[in-house]
């Protein structure tokens, strides 16, 4: 026996991190944070750029490493090009890093290639927000298929809610390696908050972006892109827009996002017209600040519904189902779909009735506690 010979530390775990758009980052970032500073993980970053100028904005904001960037982005990109050069581009990385495990967030086509990827290189999977279901495949469109492989590919699921993980034990799922632990987007709204809070000079800063803001009047803001909602959905939510503008109360900012079958659409039905402003699309900062001011939040997105109840601002869906029923039961959103009535009923009765505006406002929100980060490194290292 060699007396002087030292124990052998475990070895640590090497983690690759793979994502591709904006609110992957966003919500990939607090996880990150933690695994890089976890002395129990060598973590490395790949970036597919899948939203080039949007992930970038996110990473310039956050200051995360990223050491691949597959930079797959090119103009008119369709799902069979984001799939192909995203599997091709983690062949390589997938080589070089030798990870232990990959790591995917929520239901992109990146999110799915990268699964994928790793399932080809027999690499366990680690999923986040996983466990999020609409129970119908063409709607979001391709998001409930992408998440729904993801799920089946991943070894170890994350899952934001206890809704997600009974959706996860339905589907078969060892509920062994399910583990609840919020949404990591509440974890990144509350950091950043907290962060222009604190910070009376960029609060500052950023509301001179807006000059146009109108202090006296409610602000409504608008984001709608969905796929579903491109064959006449935004159309209907236009006209909607357009009858609350005409209210001497409100003012409507309505970031639109680049697709040209939402900005043609968009601007040909709203460019104008007076108490709506059509602005490009925000980084993370500008619209958290936009969401700060708002009084009432109409989307198609996923992720605003999880962070406007953080900041107790009231969430009309413009979609006819969501794979985020929790806001729904709760009562911190509602579905209204792209019913021009319905939009304007529920709206119209938020801006007139303090008490159903605070029915909602004041609600528990579900989505987390701004700590699911730690828990998701923590539970992962526990059960590799």
């Amino acid at each position: 026996m060699n007396f002087f010979s030292r124990p052998e530390l475990p070895r640590k775990q090497r983690l690759l991190i793979v994502f591709g758009t904006r609110p992957e980052a966003l919500k990939c970032f607090p996880v990150a944070r933690a695994a890089l500073a976890h002395p129990g993980l060598e973590t490395e970053i790949c970036v597919t750029a899948q939203h080039r100028e949007m992930v970038d904005q996110v990473i310039e904001l956050t200051g995360l490493p990223v050491h691949y960037d597959l930079n797959i982005m090119s103009p008119g990109q369709t799902l069979f090009d984001v799939t192909t050069r995203v599997l091709t581009g983690l062949a390589e990385v997938l080589e070089k890093s030798k990870p232990d495990i990959v790591m995917v967030q929520g239901d992109t086509t990146t999110a799915m290639a990268a699964a994928l990827a790793a399932f080809y290189k027999r690499i366990p999977v680690a999923h986040i927000e996983a466990g999020l279901r609409s129970h119908n495949i063409n709607s979001p469109f391709p998001e409930e298929l992408n998440r729904k492989i993801a799920g089946d590919i991943a070894t170890w699921h994350f899952a934001p809610t206890t809704e997600a993980r009974d959706n996860l034990i339905a589907e078969g799922k060892d509920p062994a390696a399910i583990f609840v632990t919020g949404n990591t987007v509440i974890d990144t709204l509350l950091h950043f908050s907290g962060a222009l809070d604190d910070d009376k000079l960029l609060t500052d800063e950023l509301g001179a972006r807006f000059p146009f803001i109108d202090r006296s009047k409610k602000l409504i803001l608008v984001t709608g892109h969905r796929r579903e909602n491109f064959d006449g959905g935004i159309d209907r939510i236009c006209t909607a827009l357009k009858v609350l503008a005409t209210r001497g109360d409100v003012q409507i900012v309505y970031p639109v996002h680049p697709n040209p079958n939402v900005r043609n659409v968009v601007n040909a039905q709203l460019g104008g017209v007076p108490n709506i402003h059509l602005i490009d699309p925000q980084d993370y900062l500008p619209f958290l600040y936009l969401q700060k001011q708002s009084y009432l939040v109409l989307t198609d997105s996923g992720g605003v519904q999880e962070e406007a109840p953080s900041l107790g601002k009231p969430v009309l869906v413009m979609r006819e189902n969501t794979e985020r029923p929790e806001g729904v039961a709760a009562g911190t959103a509602r579905l209204v779909g792209t019913d021009i009535d319905k939009i304007l009923l529920n709206a119209n009765r938020l801006l007139d009735d303090p008490a159903a505006y605070r029915g909602m406002a004041e609600q528990h929100n579900p989505y987390g506690d701004g700590r699911a980060s730690g828990r998701i490194v923590e539970e992962l290292l526990r059960h590799v």
